[in-house]
């Protein structure tokens, strides 16, 4: 299958898993380019792989994806580096948990909590899919019959909640969340949506540990990043999935990709269910077009 002619927006593609997926893509004869907070980091990536590729097939540009002004600054230089037209969007920015609320009982006053992971992993997420969004509407589907499709990054850790990580588990779960609902909407528009739950993938990312890998992989906690590649691979062209979850478990799971679709939760009672239905129909107004 050639994808040669397509395009494709990665966020944190300096480092980790939205690096190799840039890899990935450019094998593919896709057009890639990477949005990262580290310029210099974005633009060696980008240098590397136009070497290898001989061509220029991978641009960079600087965006805090936190940051609403600079991601619309970043994509919008993306949309013309990409020749106004983008099939593929990857959100995969991310950070680790980090201490949200000192716990210091003899402190005076209140102290306003850091939310910077909550605004990177959660925020920052939501606002390249809507950027994503917006820009497929008003693209003409491709020879594969889609306007756009959104590939983003969850964690286990939004299928299982970690008590010591609450706002790294709150962004995750909420990314879940939104790609298991909005995902399920978007295909009548020729868009697509799902995300990729991996557990400890080793990447580049600030853990503030120096042995959590070495204690992860001798636990069996390590999962292949072939894996994940597998799966955002198995989403390009004409695949109709969306509002999936893929589940990377460590240890043996009975597929040799290592992923799963996770199922959602089952109804409680046929009225939970009734419930949602209803739900949707009294919301879904929202989301249709207006002039």
């Amino acid at each position: 299958m050639s994808f040669q002619g397509q395009t494709a927006y990665v966020t944190g593609g300096a480092s980790g898993i939205a690096r190799a997926v840039t890899r990935m893509l450019v094998t593919k004869g896709i057009k890639v380019c990477i949005a990262d907070i580290n310029k210099q980091g974005a633009e060696a990536v980008a240098q590397e792989l136009n070497e290898e590729a001989g061509s220029q097939c991978v641009s960079a540009v600087a965006v805090n994806v936190a940051d609403w002004d600079s991601q619309v600054a970043g994509f919008q230089t993306a949309i013309k580096d990409l020749g106004g037209r983008i099939d593929y969007v990857y959100p995969i920015a991310g950070i680790a948990e980090v201490n949200w609320l000192p716990n210091r009982p003899k402190q005076e006053g209140f102290v306003k909590p850091n939310l910077s992971v909550w605004d990177v992993d959660g925020t920052g997420v939501l606002y390249t899919c809507s950027l994503a969004i917006q820009q497929f509407r008003r693209q003409e589907p491709n020879k594969f019959g889609f306007r756009g499709k959104i590939a983003t990054v969850s964690s286990v850790r939004g299928l299982y909640a970690v008590p010591s990580m609450p706002i790294y588990c709150a962004a995750k779960f909420g990314v879940v969340g939104f790609v298991r609902s909005f995902g399920k909407h978007l295909p009548k528009e020729k868009i697509t949506l799902n995300a990729m739950c991996p557990a400890i993938v080793k990447t580049g990312i600030n853990i503030g540990r120096s042995d959590w890998y070495d204690k992860a992989e001798k636990l069996n906690l390590i999962v292949k990043m072939e894996a994940l590649l597998d799966a955002f691979e198995s989403l390009l062209g004409g695949s109709e999935l969306s509002g999936e979850c893929f589940e990377f478990p460590p240890g043996d799971i009975g597929n040799p990709n290592g992923w799963i679709l996770k199922p959602q939760n089952e109804y409680t009672t046929p009225e939970s269910e009734v419930h949602v239905r209803y739900a949707d129909s009294q919301f879904a107004h929202q989301h249709e077009p207006v002039e």
